[in-house]
């Protein structure tokens, strides 16, 4: 049985695919290699995993307009996460996704690095403010 979440009204297209979590925050300048498609940063909770075509669920972004301009950098690339799902989001965030055209959305009913698991696939509808959880 799909279980949907609550959330603040997002941008970016429906996307589905899978997710990837972590109880840790997100900056695309400091934390990844985007030319290899991966987590680097030492520490970080994903280190060493790819971000590529999946669904991330994170605490918060951190940086501002240099990560924004990444993001749309990656996804020029296909080096870019399908989504991007925290509890809180800048404004200027969310304006590089929607610039780079990667569904992005915040501000749920709960910690959101909670209310999903690593692996679970998600359905992420940005317009209509909803993730399902599919399995």
């Amino acid at each position: 049985m799909p279980t949907i979440l609550r959330c603040h009204v997002g941008v970016g297209p429906r996307v589905v695919g899978i997710a990837l979590v972590a109880d840790d925050n997100f900056s695309a300048r400091y934390d990844l290699d985007r030319h290899r498609g991966i987590f680097s940063r030492p520490g970080h909770q994903l280190e060493g995993q790819s971000y590529v075509d999946r669904i991330l669920v994170l605490k918060t972004a951190k940086g501002g307009v240099a990560t924004a301009w990444m993001l749309h950098d990656m996804a020029a690339r296909r080096l870019v996460p399908k989504a991007l799902l925290f509890n809180r989001v800048n404004p200027i965030l969310a304006q590089g996704a929607a610039f780079a055209n990667v569904a992005l959305v915040d501000r749920f009913d709960g910690d959101v690095t909670r209310l999903i698991e690593t692996g679970q696939e998600l359905e992420v509808c940005p317009a209509e403010g909803i993730v399902t959880i599919r399995r």
